[in-house]
């Protein structure tokens, strides 16, 4: 279990790559942990692209929103991934949404994406999570098909530096027991 947690502690928002291609057989292990993350009434309903080519990766570094801290590392990680979920799949039962909070695919992809960055970070490489762009452009920039969105573009690499670890609530702040 002290792995687990050390690797849940030491992950980190990392957006600055070294300039070293990530083996495929790597990639493969941080995808098969996707692979096993939990959803609604087991829909899996996210979608990865992973996204090797420049030219691809540049299109996406345009529709990064202004000032957002990752959007150097679009190109300069080796590879960027693109979470993309499937609507109106997690938290459906017969086409009827069943949730106060409508389609799930956000909580899944969530999870999804929880997975891969600690999956990254227990193989040696670094992941920002980026969710400020402009995911209409860069939907069409991967040809994400209608009936699904893309949520979250991730840089994925060996990490050039370390960051340190940002301020973290006690539990005791924010674990209630028996009401709020």
């Amino acid at each position: 279990m002290a792995d687990l947690i050390d690797v849940i502690k030491n992950r980190r928002s990392i957006r600055n790559y070294e300039d070293r291609e990530v083996p495929e057989e790597v990639l493969a292990r941080v995808m098969e942990a996707v692979r096993w993350t939990p959803s609604w009434a087991n829909t899996q309903c996210w979608e990865i692209i992973v996204v090797t080519n420049m030219e691809a990766k540049t299109k996406l570094q345009q529709t990064m929103s202004k000032g957002n801290p990752a959007t150097r590392a679009m190109v300069e990680a080796p590879i960027v991934i693109a979470v993309c979920g499937k609507l109106q799949s997690s938290g459906y039962y017969n086409g009827q949404v069943t949730t106060k909070f409508g389609d799930w695919f956000l909580f899944d992809l969530g999870l999804a994406t929880q997975t891969l960055c600690l999956a990254a970070q227990n193989e040696g490489l670094g992941t920002v999570v980026a969710g400020l762009f402009d995911q209409d452009s860069a939907k069409k920039a991967l040809e994400v098909p209608e009936g699904y969105e893309l949520v979250a573009l991730i840089p994925l690499g060996y990490p050039a530096k370390g960051a340190g670890a940002p301020k973290r609530r006690e539990v005791a702040q924010f674990v209630h027991r028996e009401k709020f």
